[in-house]
């Protein structure tokens, strides 16, 4: 099977790249045609999408699952739709910008124009994960057909009846020449890596996403890499804890925290942690007044991920933190078949600790202890580069210090996660956390080669300037630019 699967993808990168090279560019009429198709596809199978992921997780939050995977995914597809016009015209640039003044106006009188060209790159492959397994689909897929591109794409093996269910409607609204899906395990994720796109899409892990690179890299295959990292939580002095602790709960539960940006880690004053997770406690009995049957927790996607974050639990707890748990219904989560874990706290984690060195990816949450606010700029710099990074408080002083001492993919202010959704703000990391981000114009341009053209004019105005320099136009020319 996996060596027919190789064949076909093949087959198909083939079958795109000839009609890529021997084709127009697709016009608008055809971009706006497949974006389209891909509405509609979302909203035929909504539902099902809905109950496919649940099955996938053995239960997942359907209200939330309808917010982040279909709802997000309508509203990336509406941007592109909306601006598709704008973003297919060229790009005005200043003809020979270097030159002087006079010069410069005299070549534009003269017919003398240069511009950007947005022109397709032919077929992108994308390798998706199974936290988002729909929407980190189809947010890039609309960019990359508003883009012109075809598409071949490889979604989870972790998530397999989504997978399918992923294939089976691509397959009903298009044709392969235009996008297909390609199933299996690491085998076809390693084979399609391999091939020879004009660019790749990976969304997932930093270690899996240096072998991505590391195959791109022997075809000078371009990359676009979403990976991860230890996101950090700031908590200044001087923020309100009771509405801090209900939005980093929201976003730590959400999906059960295996979420690329939710916060990994909190660095809070001394003195605040109790107060904070009083306040957290709070937030958690008013979302889940119980937790192990609620149907609107999320489970941990499967046994393996569910034992590697109790691992992690397990060892910072033998190597001295202290762990508070949040059960409001004072449940018993030994015996479950479920995966759930309910939110978790390590307090004052070490860094020889596996909690502080791994992505965490469940709804566990480590609180370092701080003085002043200039030991977490330093902690933050002191490790890679994360996906996110979140400010909570009043002190704008703080706010711009810290946004602008540290790097990391994006930022929100008084609150977690939402950053992701806004269609208007390119989305990616840095270093560690990714290269080259996506979302609205920019992920059109990051699917678009952009061709510089200049039209010259027609006069042959630098005669003088090129052999064999006839008359006194270069010398004159040098004289008065060094006399600057």
């Amino acid at each position: 099977m996996s060596t027919e699967t190789i064949k076909e993808m093949e087959s198909v990168l083939d079958l795109q790249k000839k009609l890529h090279n021997s084709e127009d560019a697709p016009s608008y009429d055809l971009r706006m045609d497949r974006l389209k198709r891909l509405k509609e596809m979302l909203l035929k199978y909504s539902d099902e999408i809905l109950e496919t992921i649940n099955d996938d997780y053995g239960t997942r939050d359907k209200n939330n699952t309808f917010l982040s995977e279909i709802l997000s995914s309508l509203g990336s597809v509406d941007y592109s739709i909306k601006n598709l016009k704008k973003w297919m015209k060229p790009e005005k640039r200043i003809a020979n910008a270097g030159q002087p003044f006079v010069a410069r106006l005299m070549m534009k009188l003269l017919g003398a124009s240069a511009e950007i060209q947005y022109q397709p790159l032919g077929t992108i492959g994308m390798i998706k994960p199974w936290n988002f397994p729909i929407n980190l689909i189809i947010s890039p897929v609309a960019q990359a057909f508003a883009a012109g591109n075809r598409i071949m794409l490889k979604p989870s093996e972790i998530t397999p009846k989504t997978s399918a269910l992923t294939k089976k409607m691509f397959n009903e609204f298009f044709d392969k020449s235009e996008i297909e899906v390609f199933l299996g395990g690491p085998e076809i994720a390693i084979a399609f890596g391999n091939l020879k796109f004009d660019h790749l899409l990976f969304t997932g892990s930093t270690q899996n996403g240096q072998k991505v690179m590391e195959s791109a890299s022997k075809s000078l295959v371009p990359i676009t890499l979403e990976l991860g990292g230890k996101s950090p939580v700031i908590m200044d002095d001087n923020c309100d804890l009771s509405t801090s602790a209900t939005r980093i709960m929201r976003g730590k539960t959400m999906n059960a925290g295996q979420i690329c940006i939710a916060p990994d880690y909190m660095m809070m004053p001394k003195g605040k942690v109790n107060e904070f997770i009083e306040e957290s406690e709070k937030a958690i009995s008013y979302m889940f007044p119980d937790i192990k049957y609620n149907e609107n927790y999320t489970s941990i996607v499967n046994e393996k991920h569910f034992e590697r974050i109790n691992h992690l639990i397990d060892d910072a707890k033998e190597k001295g933190a202290e762990i508070r748990t949040i059960n409001p219904a004072d449940e018993d989560f030994e015996q479950q078949e479920g995966h759930k874990i309910p939110p978790t706290f390590v307090i004052n984690p070490t860094d020889d600790m596996k909690i502080m060195q791994e992505e965490i990816f469940g709804p566990v949450l480590p609180i370092k202890e701080y003085d002043n606010i200039e030991e977490t700029i330093d902690y933050v710099n002191s490790n890679p580069r994360p996906l996110a990074l979140y400010y909570f408080g009043k002190n704008k002083d703080s706010e711009e210090k810290i946004l602008n001492r540290t790097t990391s993919g994006g930022a929100a202010i008084n609150d977690v996660v939402w950053q992701y959704g806004q269609e208007d703000m390119p989305f990616g990391g840095v270093g560690n956390s990714g290269i080259g981000s996506y979302h609205g114009v920019e992920g059109f341009k990051q699917f678009s080669h952009q061709k510089s053209v200049l039209r010259q004019f027609k006069s042959d105005l630098i005669k003088g300037m090129m052999p064999p320099y006839e008359g006194k136009m270069f010398e004159n020319t040098k004289n008065q630019i060094m006399k600057k």
